[in-house]
């Protein structure tokens, strides 16, 4: 597993744990550097996110996804529109492993759906 690989499973843990608990994300300091600046950057642009989780997940109240998917969501459409370090495919590829690894079957397909559309328009929504 990669360094950038692991920084993100640490971000989104701790995305995961923040959301369960219903409290502010707080950024540790014992995270990765790169695991950092996507925290710090998913809180500056969370509502941003959030809008556009409920704008492209078609039928889905953000409240009502499964937590993990919706973590692994922010996470990626954060790398897809705001970092300037990750190519598009890898940001998506990331975000479909964790599906695959930490949600339910059908996960992967609706995160790629969702993560797709917005790559498609990343130019308009940025």
């Amino acid at each position: 597993m990669s360094t950038r690989t692991k920084a993100r499973k640490e971000a989104l843990d701790q995305l995961f744990a923040s959301d369960l608990r219903g409290k502010d994300l707080v950024v540790p300091d014992e995270i990765r550097d790169y695991g950092r600046e996507l925290l710090t950057g998913i809180i500056e642009k969370k509502s941003r996110i959030d809008e556009l989780i409920r704008s492209y997940s078609q039928g889905w109240d953000l409240d009502r996804l499964p937590a993990v998917d919706r973590n692994i969501l922010r996470l990626a459409i954060y790398e897809l529109l705001w970092s300037t370090q990750v190519p598009e495919a890898v940001a998506i590829d990331e975000a479909l492993n964790f599906a695959r690894e930490l949600s339910t079957e059908d996960s992967a397909k609706f995160v790629h759906g969702v993560l797709g559309k917005i790559a498609a328009l990343k130019s308009q929504l940025i």
